[in-house]
């Protein structure tokens, strides 16, 4: 069990204790800011939740509504109809990732140009 330090002795041994960088010999983080900003911004979660709802969502909404309204109980073409349209959704998310990717280019190549 440990023992617990007097107020005033923790606070002094707060004061000299060193963090795992410094103690091994590494720079002091004394004074530096912690960036804590999200490493993926919100739109491309958004995006992403967007085309992961629409690669359930889409599928089997179309193998319903077609094996009921368009093929009138023939499975086999309203399952044909479901991976289509699943590969439609694929499709425009890779469009949508690609688009994104130049949008970020042509920014960067303004912002060089720019300076």
């Amino acid at each position: 069990m440990a023992a617990r330090r007097p107020a005033a002795q923790q606070q002094q041994h707060a004061e000299t204790e060193k963090t795992i960088a410094e103690s091994q010999g590494g720079p002091s983080t004394v004074g530096l800011s912690s960036d804590t900003s999200p490493a993926v911004p919100a739109h491309v979660i958004y995006k992403l939740l967007f085309f992961t709802v629409a690669m359930v969502c889409v599928p089997l909404g179309s193998y319903f509504f077609t094996l009921k309204f368009l093929f009138r109980g023939n499975a086999s073409y309203a399952g044909g109809f479901a991976a289509v349209m699943a590969n439609v959704v694929l499709i425009g998310y890779i469009i949508a990732a690609v688009r994104e990717d130049q949008s970020e280019k042509i920014e960067e190549e303004k912002r060089k140009k720019g300076q």
